[in-house]
């Protein structure tokens, strides 16, 4: 896996990896985020987190062993051979099979499901966890992606211990599955009411 700048994000201003206009070369959707401080029912993240096993568990015990392993080593023994990006080699058809498993979802459960990942990814958005990740430009956003997409274990070892996340494993199209879903089925991205960011660097808290 290739190494980027450890350079940080710069956080809660201009001409970062916060604004996806710089240098005109990124494209995330518009979702909307009017109101404030709506935030994930428990329903609503046992839902996600129910889907997101659900579709893992499609493909046996292959990457259920990888990703038991993610939870289960000790990060300072880590080495660089590669093993722990294997379960980046599933992605793909991880998604394929969340993507299956959501089709006939409505538009509300849809933005619900968006505002789970949101939420998700804006509570990875620390320094803390950058650290362990690296990523500048919307580098560190899709490695809070992995670490949603591997699942709750996963994401629930990184919030607690930073140290436990891994260089650069990255997931991209985790971080608005479910805003293109919605924006493909309905035609339109989907408000969450959140007032708040998945982007990196936009949670003050983290920085």
């Amino acid at each position: 896996m290739g190494r980027r700048s450890t350079s940080p994000p710069t956080a809660m201003g201009g001409g970062s990896i916060a604004d996806p206009d710089v240098g005109g070369s990124r494209y995330f959707p518009v979702v909307m985020t009017s109101g404030m401080g709506r935030v994930p029912t428990e329903d609503e993240e046992a839902r996600f987190w129910g889907l997101v096993e659900s579709a893992w568990a499609t493909f046996g015990p292959e990457p259920a062993c990888v990703r038991q392993a993610l939870v289960g080593r000790d990060p300072a023994a880590d080495d660089d051979n590669g093993s722990l990006y294997a379960l980046e080699a599933w992605m793909d058809r991880f998604l394929a099979q969340l993507r299956r498993l959501c089709a006939d979802l409505s538009s509300a459960e849809l933005t619900d499901l968006d505002r789970v990942v949101e939420r998700k990814l804006y509570d990875l958005d620390r320094q803390e966890i950058h650290e362990h990740t690296d990523g500048s430009d919307d580098g560190f956003l899709y490695c809070r992606g992995f670490i949603v997409a591997a699942g709750r274990e996963f994401y629930n070892a990184v919030h607690a211990a930073p140290r436990m996340a891994v260089m650069d494993a990255e997931c991209e199209a985790m971080c608005y599955f479910f805003a293109h879903l919605h924006n493909e089925r309905f035609g339109r991205y989907p408000d969450t009411g959140s007032g708040i960011s998945r982007e990196s660097g936009r949670n003050p808290g983290g920085w």
